[in-house]
């Protein structure tokens, strides 16, 4: 299979089932997101976190390819994908529950950052929301599975809780957002 098609140097892309759009088009700009999301965790996987945290990565690495193709495979399309389903919302609550139990309880705003790992599952949380925002701007205009939109929003809390237990788990000191002075 070659890697260049050429198909896309006039600044347009196909859809899963054929219709052309252009590379910057609400719906491409959405699994674009999605898939650099998917980039930054693989860096992170790359980094081996923690045995629990790792296969957690990576199971949402490839769910992170089934929101991909669910955004890039238009409703109305008679292809058979995988899409997002209340399951894949349903686990990252479970997850956000088990995570947090643990964890001091937040009173007050904290600065994103830790060590390595937890600083860019903080870096993580905010390209999910970034992915989230284009999500509700491609939903304005086209139909998009039912639940896409809280599972990018559920993973972002997920990420953030993430990044908060892997500190905790390092030993490593949130730092308190003090607010503007007075």
């Amino acid at each position: 299979m070659k890697i260049y098609t050429k198909t896309g140097d006039q600044g347009k892309t196909s859809l899963f089932g054929g219709r052309r759009v252009d590379k910057n088009s609400t719906r491409i700009e959405a699994y674009g997101c999605v898939d650099e999301l998917n980039s930054l965790i693989g860096t992170i996987v790359a980094e081996k976190p923690a045995a629990n945290v790792l296969k957690k990565l990576v199971r949402i690495q490839g769910e992170l390819f089934v929101l991909g193709t669910d955004l890039a495979t238009p409703g109305d399309v008679k292809v058979k994908i995988p899409r997002i389903t209340k399951t894949f919302v349903t686990r990252l609550e479970k997850e956000i529950d088990l995570f947090d139990k643990d964890l001091p309880t937040l009173k007050n705003f904290i600065l994103p950052g830790g060590g390595e790992t937890g600083s860019k599952l903080h870096l993580a949380r905010t390209v999910a929301r970034r992915a989230e925002r284009s999500i509700v701007t491609l939903a304005k205009t086209e139909r998009i599975s039912n639940h896409a939109l809280s599972f990018i929003n559920r993973l972002s809390d997920w990420l953030f809780v993430l990044a908060r237990f892997v500190n905790f788990q390092e030993n490593v000191k949130e730092i308190i957002w003090k607010g503007r002075s007075r």
